[in-house]
Parts: structure tokens; sequence; C-alpha cells
């Protein structure tokens, strides 16, 4: 862990990667996406997005505490969930507004969310009140309602992981191990499940906080057969790739995911062990300082999530229509640097817009006159 004054640039780039991964892999004639995460592994980015999700809940209410007090961070991730509950109400009307401004030029794309808009064009009344009540998730806003739920539990999570961090699990394990049933007594309508079951990618989240309370990755690495723990993750990696590859069946049961089957989950832990010992060794970090880009994503992970929403639905449609839902490698790869680019300006866009509004300050660039003299100092952070 860097010091307290300072962002995590490994975090925030990660966020920023699988933020780009995410728009990729929901346009299906994208031609990246045939080397992202789900092609050669069990699990996909959803995993990784919510564990970092995690990480990062646990880093700003620790910070938070720290700083102020407990009470203010248990009030601030009260607030969190209305502000996700905000964001996915606007998610849901841009899919809804896409599919609708979409849907007379690219209509038989299978993504638009043609069902909702016309259950809303029929019955806009029920169909608002379902939104509301997220009975009803537009297309690719489903992530969004069991964050806030995760952002509601907070303040029960973050005292038992710093404090009983095994009671934590077990509670969180007993909660995923029942979670298809739980599953089924989920708010929707026409008997649909959500995509993302909550009871079940809590568990996902609370490995994500536990991470950052607990020293588990140093102790274990720091052991002189620390060593043998990557060798098994590597192989564990190797394994289940072979096993996704030529095993299982193209397709693969929604429960699979939506449930978080876990075969994804012991997946994603070999994957993360590997990454974590890629940022122990700075490769990350040097990465992050050469594609600064990506971490500004992941420093404005609400807005760019939401934006790439927009952008991989608008994409996949154009794409699909185009290419009568046939694999062609000079469109997809030109769908690929279109929607990459998009997302890579929204943080820039968003920063600008909010200037405007008055909502950010810009930070003043310092003349020749004030520029502060560089002074050499020994870097004195724990490693």
């Amino acid at each position: 862990m860097q010091s307290k004054s300072q962002r995590l640039v490994e975090l925030d780039f990660f966020r920023g990667l699988v933020l780009l991964i995410i728009v990729v892999d929901h346009i299906g004639g994208s031609m990246l996406s045939r080397f992202t995460l789900h092609s050669f592994a069990l699990n996909d980015a959803a995993e990784v997005f919510v564990f970092l999700g995690g990480f990062a809940t646990a880093t700003a209410y620790v910070s938070l505490a720290e700083r102020r007090s407990e009470s203010a961070a248990r009030v601030r991730f009260v607030k969190r969930a209305f502000e996700l509950y905000r964001a996915f109400i606007v998610t849901a009307v841009l899919m809804l507004a896409a599919s609708f401004l979409l849907r007379p030029f690219f209509g038989h794309a299978p993504n638009l969310a043609l069902h909702h808009l016309d259950s809303l064009i029929s019955q806009p009344v029920a169909s608002i009140a379902q939104i509301l009540t997220f009975e009803r998730q537009p297309y690719l806003a489903a992530i969004l309602p069991m964050y806030a739920f995760f952002a509601l539990a907070v303040p029960l999570m973050l005292p038992l992981a710093r404090s009983k961090p095994w009671l934590l699990l077990g509670l969180s394990l007993a909660l995923w191990a029942f979670a298809a049933q739980i599953g089924e007594y989920m708010p929707s309508v026409d008997d649909n499940l959500w995509d993302f079951n909550p009871a079940a990618w809590q568990l996902m989240f609370v490995l994500g906080v536990l991470a950052r309370c607990q020293p588990i990755y140093q102790r274990v690495s720091a052991n002189r057969f620390g060593w043998i723990v990557s060798a098994g993750a590597v192989a564990l990696i190797a394994g289940m790739a072979y096993y996704k590859l030529l095993v299982l069946p193209p397709v693969l049961d929604s429960a699979f995911k939506r449930d978080l089957a876990g075969p994804r989950v012991v997946n994603f832990l070999a994957i993360a062990w590997i990454a974590t010992n890629l940022a122990r060794y700075g490769i990350v970090k040097a990465a992050a300082q050469r594609l600064p880009w990506i971490g500004a994503l992941g420093r404005d992970g609400m807005v760019s999530f939401v934006a790439g929403t927009v952008v991989s639905l608008v994409v996949d449609s154009i794409l699909f229509t185009l290419t009568d839902g046939l694999v062609n490698v000079p469109a997809g790869l030109a769908a690929d640097v279109i929607a990459i680019g998009a997302l890579l300006a929204v943080p820039h866009v968003h920063r600008q817009v909010s200037y405007w509004l008055g909502t950010r300050k810009p930070v003043p660039v310092p003349s020749a006159a004030t520029a502060p003299v560089p002074v050499a100092a020994t870097d004195s952070r724990a490693r």
C-alpha cells in the first residue's frame, strides 16, 4: 500500500483497463474481445470489476474513517448507495433512449432494449415503477442495482473486515451457497431472474474488501514457500484455459455467471494472484505511468461506466446491422477503435463539462515565477 495521501495508481489503472474490456466485450463483432479475459478463462471482466469495487470501497472507507470518523464513513456510503441508484436510473434511461433512436435503422440488433421499450410505450406508469423498484433492468444497467445494495452493506462489512475477517468471509460464503435459491425471490417482471444475483456476487465484493483490509497477500508472498502459490496459480490458469478452450461447450448456462459459479471464483483468484505479483514488482505501475489515459478512466469510473454502456450499445447495433451479424475483421477492428476512442474521451469531456457547470474547479498551472523548485528527497514509503 502507498501512503494515505496518494492514490493507488495500480488500482486506477486496473479499473480503467477493465472498463475498456467491458466496452469491447459487449460488442458482438469486436476483434479485441477475442483476446480478452473471457476468451481463455472461466471468469470475465465482471469479476475484476466487482472485486476492484470492493477494494476501492474499503480504501475509501478506511481513509475517511481515519481522517474524520467511523460515523462519517458510514453516512458517506449510505449516500453512495443513493448515488448508485441514481446512476442506475440514468443508465436505464440511456439504454431506452438509445434503443428508441436506433430502432428505426438498426432494429434487428440483438442487444437493443426493445422489450423494455415496448413495455414503456404500452404501459408507461407501470414500466417506470418497475424500473424504479429494480424489477426491470434494461441491458447494461443490470450491474448497478447490486452495487447499491453493496454500498448499503459497507458500514456492516468494513468493521468485520478489519476486526473479524474470518467471520465476514464465513457469512459471505454461507450467503453465496444459498444464492441460487435467494435469487428466485428478487423482484422481477415476467419471471426473469436478475443478470447479477447480489446474494452470489457479494462474495467477490467481500473478497475485494478483505484484500484491502487484511495483509493476506503480503504474508503468503513473503513466506519462503510463497513461490509455490504463484506456480500453482500459473498452473491453474493454464489448466482452466485448456478446459475453457477445448472441453466446455461454446455457450454456458446463464446461471453459471448469474449465480457466480465456484470455478469462476477460483479462476479469478488465480489470475488476481499473478496480477498482484506484477503490481508488487512495479510492472503495473510502470504501465500506468506510460498509459495515463487508462488511469484517467479508472479515476472517473462511474461516469466512464455509464458512458461506456451507451458506446457499446450504439457501436454493437451499428456493426451488427452493417455486417448482417457475421464476423468481419476490418469492420470489427474499426468498431474497436471507435469504441475505445470514444470511451477514452469521456474523462476529458466530463472534466470540461464540470468546469463549465462550476462543479469542479480548474487546477491552476504554476507560472515560471511560482513553480516549485525540485528538491531531491528520499522515498520513505513502505514497500
